[in-house]
């Protein structure tokens, strides 16, 4: 489909972000596995999960500059695996898998896979992602052209503010973060930031100015290439499912699950706008980087007594009426059965303002 009007520029936009919320549990699914979290390679998986992150918000933002309204309340950009990447010709298989240099170089390096120059804009089937991106600032350009495309580009409700995004270890402030898109130029600038951190081009490793962060591609080549080694990793299954572990490993997955969701709650409240924003945007960095955190770690080191370990699946959890109470139940569940999840059942009352 071409993108010659607002309709079909913001359904690209839409896809540009499920395909950066697809990628992400892969790379955290392969980066819990891998035994030493503070490993070179587990922080170089960390920083790329970080920075699609950032790619789905200034996707989203753009969104809403184009008159867009994005749809994180239902279960519309939520993957399920084993999936295929969105668009990507020839077929790519995303799964959750053990980290792996086959699986680093077969699935990860493709993902992130950088453009040649010079070659075509793709907007449908893309065989790169720098390929679907140029095709979009294409369109923009384009639909901009003849109609007013940013009449009200919903500033309140962008997740703009710079001290909203706090680069990782192996990342770098220049390379670029949040920002307001207002007009052409910062759209395009917003689609820079994107594929030069993410695929680069073909003639350039860095993301930065100042040379001190690769490239997504080039991250994973160190992984690849032995430079930064994955050591050892925990043995766990492809594509699991929570239905298959014992009972009380299952309630930590499902509680997992749930949180996960809960991650597309607080993204639907943080780009609702309202004064709550900045509250919102706490959240998602409570359950990105400490509930889940703590219950993927805890999951990968436990038995299934068949030489396998646990691991989060990711499934889609459907709640009942009451969310909140529903976490809290099952969170109140896992820290009895295990001491070590009590935190995690401590925090639950940080989700009140989007739950509620």
């Amino acid at each position: 489909m071409p993108i010659d009007d607002p309709d079909s520029l913001r359904k690209h936009i839409e896809l540009a972000i499920q395909v950066e919320l697809s990628t992400i549990p892969p790379y955290l699914y392969a980066m819990y596995s891998i035994a030493e979290p503070e490993s070179e390679a587990a922080l170089l998986i960390r920083s790329i999960v970080a920075e699609e992150m950032l790619h789905a918000a200034l996707a989203t933002n753009l969104l809403l500059a184009v008159g867009g309204k994005p749809r994180f309340d239902g279960t519309y950009y939520m993957p399920v695996y084993p999936m295929n990447l969105p668009h990507h010709k020839p077929p790519l298989t995303l799964d959750l898998a053990p980290c792996s240099l086959d699986l680093v170089e077969n699935l990860f390096m493709r993902i992130e896979k950088p453009g040649v120059s010079g070659a075509p804009a793709e907007p449908d089937e893309y065989e790169t992602l720098g390929q679907f991106y140029h095709a979009l600032e294409q369109g923009l350009i384009e639909v901009s052209s003849q109609f007013d495309l940013f009449a009200d580009v919903n500033a309140d409700a962008q997740m703009s503010e710079h001290a909203f995004y706090r680069p990782v270890a192996m990342d770098a402030d220049d390379s670029g973060g949040l920002m307001l898109i207002d007009g052409l130029v910062s759209a395009i600038e917003a689609i820079e930031i994107i594929v030069h951190q993410g695929e680069g081009l073909s003639h350039e490793k860095w993301a930065d100015p100042a040379h001190q962060e690769l490239t997504h591609y080039h991250k994973l080549v160190l992984i690849r290439n032995g430079v930064s080694p994955l050591g050892a990793v925990h043995p766990v299954s492809v594509n699991p499912k929570a239905a298959g572990y014992p009972e009380d490993v299952r309630l930590v997955a499902d509680l997992f699950n749930a949180l996960y969701r809960a991650v597309y709650r607080a993204m639907g409240r943080i780009f609702a706008g309202g004064d709550d924003q900045p509250q919102a945007v706490g959240v998602l960095y409570l359950l990105m980087g400490d509930m889940l955190s703590q219950l993927g770690r805890f999951l990968v080191g436990q038995s299934l007594g068949n030489g396998l370990r646990a691991a989060p699946t990711f499934e889609i959890y459907e709640f009942g009426d009451d969310a909140l109470e529903e976490i809290e139940v099952m969170a109140h569940r896992s820290a009895l059965t295990f001491a070590e999840l009590s935190p995690v059942y401590e925090s639950i009352h940080g989700l009140r303002l989007i739950l509620q």
